[in-house]
């Protein structure tokens, strides 16, 4: 039977899970968004002669944008805006993360990818679930599931590994945000016919539940951990002269840090 009482560092620590939820949250509602905006059949945008691939672009181009304002945005600097299952268990498996905030991180992903999803079915009603943008579901392309569970995995270690080498180096650490918005951009841009483009469990799931019968799902959850946790192993057996700093994207010395004790309140 619970008591109700609220474990000490799960209350300390409670505003970066909060963070993290609204980081995830909008970053779905920008997904759902922009997808309704250049591929729903009403909209505007659809009347536009341009050819599937650039719409692509534009929507890699919006959503690296929403990265790197949720990296450099006040609860992103607050959390360090991992916005995903992996990265915190990446920087867990680094120990850069305490065991005790896994849980609370990854709890505060799902439950704001969620709720990122409800909010855009409110503001734009059934245009997110036209088959045309379908919650922005991530499925396996016309190469199928191989394929899929193939670039989920390199584009998860390839993310990962440039993010640890960048944010290691102190004159390059402060562009990691934006390294990390290009690479999206690019992969969704490239990707995104072969797998959806997703490398994020909780994004993943926050589409797919809106959306029953949508799989597999096995190789959104295993490929991204699996390659991160790879990215991570690589990053210190490779670079014996660099060690990741902390488990920020970007560490502002104006907000405190729950992993390295440095920073303000």
């Amino acid at each position: 039977m619970s008591t109700g009482i609220v474990p000490p560092r799960a209350r300390h620590h409670a505003t970066e899970y909060a963070a993290e939820a609204l980081g995830l949250g909008l970053f779905m509602l920008s997904a759902c968004g922009f997808a309704v905006l250049l591929f729903h059949p009403a909209s505007p945008a659809a009347a536009w002669p341009v050819p599937h691939f650039w719409r692509g672009a534009l929507m890699g181009l919006a959503m690296g944008l929403t990265a790197v304002l949720n990296i450099y945005s006040p609860w992103g600097r607050r959390s360090g805006a991992h916005l995903n299952p992996a990265v915190t268990l990446a920087f867990w498996r680094l120990g850069k993360v305490r065991g005790a905030d896994v849980p609370g991180y990854i709890g505060a992903q799902l439950a704001g990818g969620l709720a990122g999803v409800a909010l855009a079915l409110l503001l734009l009603g059934r245009r997110v679930a036209d088959p045309a943008v379908n919650y922005v579901v991530t499925v396996p392309g016309p190469w199928g599931v191989g394929a899929a569970f193939a670039a989920e995995l390199a584009l998860s270690f390839l993310l990962l590994f440039l993010v640890l080498w960048i944010s290691s180096s102190a004159r390059w650490a402060r562009y990691t945000g934006v390294v990390a918005g290009l690479l999206v951009a690019l992969f969704i841009t490239v990707e995104a016919p072969v797998s959806g483009m997703s490398i994020n469990p909780a994004r993943t799931l926050a589409s797919a539940a809106w959306s029953p019968g949508v799989e597999p799902l096995w190789p959104y959850f295993l490929a991204p951990v699996t390659g991160m946790a790879v990215a991570a192993w690589c990053f210190t057996r490779l670079s014996a002269r660099r060690a990741a700093f902390c488990a920020k994207l970007d560490h502002d010395p104006r907000y405190r840090c729950i992993f390295c004790g440095a920073g303000g309140g």
